[in-house]
């Protein structure tokens, strides 16, 4: 082979390598706020994240539903607001959001793509999600809003 043929294989490949890149969506590393650790039995202050709403991204293109066929609903951030590391398994956790009467919601992408999508709770706009058994791992959290853009200040409660 030519060194004129290696230069123009090599140089394909490093085109073709970098579009790649381009179009492979990056995985969430960090988060807009703050990422919760927490293990069974944490505090109150370990639970809470404070933040605010925003982004134009519909939050249903992460997914639909989730496995009890609740619709994923909203806009928010293409980054997730918030990364929760569970460092054991718990029995049962909720988390809640407070804009004081937003109507908010929420998407939660756990471990092997867990689903769990929230909107109000009961006479509260604000969104929710409680669950029996969540796995140990790393969690995704959106909190969404459904006027695209609107900009609405939080307060993110993960309770036991």
């Amino acid at each position: 082979m030519s060194i004129s043929t290696a230069f123009k294989f090599t140089t394909l490949g490093c085109f073709i390598l970098l579009s790649a890149a381009k179009v492979v969506p990056v995985l969430a590393e960090s988060a807009n706020f703050r990422t919760l650790n927490l293990s069974p039995g944490f505090s109150r202050a370990a639970g809470t994240a404070r933040g605010f709403t925003g982004g134009s991204y519909s939050l249903p293109s992460i997914a639909n539903s989730d496995r009890e066929g609740k619709r994923c609903l909203g806009f928010g951030d293409t980054q997730p607001d918030h990364i929760m590391v569970l460092q054991k398994d718990f029995s049962r956790l909720q988390l809640q959001v407070d804009t004081q009467g937003k109507d908010t919601t929420l998407v939660v992408k756990g471990p092997n793509n867990t689903i769990l999508c929230g909107d109000d709770t009961g006479s509260n706009k604000d969104a929710s999600v409680s669950q029996a058994k969540w796995s140990a791992g790393t969690y995704e959290i959106w909190v969404g809003t459904f006027d695209a853009g609107a900009r609405w200040k939080y307060t993110l409660t993960a309770q036991q």
